[in-house]
């Protein structure tokens, strides 16, 4: 199989587990703040606006340096990069005591993300031309793929394991992902 290709199926199957895992969380996380100690309504809507929003906010203040990194020292290393630093983020959210804690990891996880805009730039450069639009919606529905099982799996599993394991579960496979990239994928 030509490297592009490869490239291509090993970074759908991350983008579907990646996007699975972290579209799993969100629908739960008022849950989990009631679980935090948050008993007013108010409050915990309030929070759970915050938590969800820190992460995207500081993940659109920094993806303009780590776009700028990828073009330096290559897309691959800011994909990994990203997917270790957001399995231990992800996988400390699991230990927060506080929703302050937990606002502030989320924060920091949109600091270290970019796995997404990495692989699409990845296999935006590693494509010969003629295939590049095919191959980036291939990769795009990996991504879609994943943002619509996650919410229905996350569901599944705070029913089987308890939510502060999905973060645990989440972190691993977003872990065995990155190991994934890191073995299969070569940039030239």
């Amino acid at each position: 199989m030509e490297q592009w290709k490869r490239n291509l199926w090993i970074l759908w199957i991350a983008e579907f587990f990646f996007m699975a895992s972290m579209s799993m969380i969100i629908p739960f996380l008022p849950l989990y703040i009631q679980e935090l100690g948050v008993d007013d309504p108010e409050a915990v809507t309030r929070w759970a606006g915050f938590i969800v929003g820190a992460n995207f906010l500081s993940a659109f203040l920094f993806a303009p340096l780590w776009g700028a990194l990828g073009d330096r020292y290559g897309r691959k290393l800011m994909l990994l990069r990203s997917g270790f630093g957001m399995a231990l983020t992800i996988s400390l959210m699991g230990f927060a005591a506080t929703p302050l804690q937990l606002l502030i990891l989320r924060f920091l996880n949109g600091v270290i993300s970019g796995f997404i805009p990495a692989a699409t730039s990845l296999m935006a450069v590693t494509t010969p031309k003629e295939k590049t639009g095919q191959a980036l919606g291939i990769l795009q529905s990996g991504n879609v793929a994943g943002t619509i099982m996650g919410p229905f799996l996350g569901g599944l599993l705070a029913e089987w394991i308890g939510f502060r394991e999905i973060f645990h579960y989440t972190g691993m496979v977003i872990f065995f992902m990155t190991l994934l990239v890191w073995i299969g994928v070569k940039e030239q």
